[in-house]
């Protein structure tokens, strides 16, 4: 099969894929835009998708395309944008239904398939490492926070947003809720608790000793290994994979230690624990195949 996969988070990176390959370099749009920049967080929800749409044209342009699946952040079911905490201006949008009339007018007619970015990350670890007959979780770290899940579960749902502190101050993620893993793992959420540093200031500090930064990284590895811990009770143990432009601040050994204080039955205990490189072309295969399952 020959599908488009697009991956739509801070920019847009679009590729042609067949038989579980890119075909072909990822287009980039806008070009030598910075991990920490979000290109699509200023444009208003109909830009959003002509610009998707805009990409689509030029990867498949002159090709025949059997499907079309599209990585985007937030709560998504059957093509509608429920809620996008880091894209507020898409909630309420049914991507799948403005992306299929724009592409129509270009003579584009395959079937859309719009699904979390993260699990499109997740669908691509696992076609590229050719388990997509096993269980893959992935944490994607960055400006958000996203979990995906490889085979999809039915509904919606936002791993970033896990309930790990009850701490009433906790008060830093971006949706306004309370104790979220974003909200103290976000890069958001770690400038305005520090104000004066940068999120890989933070890290840098902590390597050369400064307490409050110590103390920080050791929360953030803790927040992190709960959310995991949770998803390990309610899924059962596995691999886990780190993904994303924070996931070098991952410290394997602390996600380790802390997980096993937080998961004490034995028969949950044989989780394992990897950080892999962050590229689009994953994720852009992933949200491929998963539109070719789909149809």
């Amino acid at each position: 099969m020959a599908s488009i996969g697009v991956l739509a988070s801070e920019k847009i990176a679009v590729g042609f894929v067949e038989d579980h390959h890119l075909s072909g370099a990822v287009r980039v749009f806008p070009p030598n835009l910075d991990d920490d920049q979000e290109y699509l967080s200023d444009l208003p929800a109909e830009e959003i998708a002509r610009s998707i749409t805009g990409q689509i044209q030029a990867v498949g342009a002159g090709r025949e395309i059997t499907a079309i699946g599209i990585g985007f952040p937030g709560l998504i079911r059957d093509g509608l944008i429920q809620e996008s905490p880091n894209l507020q201006q898409m909630k309420g949008q049914h991507l799948a239904s403005m992306l299929a009339s724009l592409l129509a007018e270009q003579g584009i007619n395959a079937p859309i398939h719009v699904m979390n970015d993260a699990d499109a990350t997740a669908a691509g670890v696992a076609a590229t490492r050719g388990q997509l007959d096993q269980q893959i979780r992935v944490w994607w770290l960055g400006n958000g926070i996203g979990l995906g899940l490889y085979p999809p579960v039915p509904g919606a749902g936002e791993g970033g947003h896990l309930i790990v502190t009850l701490d009433p101050k906790e008060q830093f993620c971006r949706c306004g809720g309370t104790g979220h893993l974003e909200g103290i793992t976000g890069n958001r959420a770690m400038r305005m608790r520090f104000l004066d540093l940068e999120p890989e200031e933070v890290f840098a500090h902590a390597l050369q000793g400064d307490a409050r930064c110590s103390d920080f990284v050791k929360l953030w590895h803790r927040a992190l290994a709960a959310a995991t811990a949770t998803t390990v009770h309610l899924s059962g143990p596995g691999k886990f994979y780190f993904s994303g432009p924070n996931a070098r601040f991952v410290q394997l050994g602390l996600i380790d230690l802390y997980v096993h204080e937080m998961v004490k039955m034995s028969s949950l205990q044989s989780s394992s624990f990897e950080v892999i490189a962050t590229s689009d072309e994953i994720a852009v295969i992933g949200a491929a195949i998963s539109a070719e399952q789909t149809t």
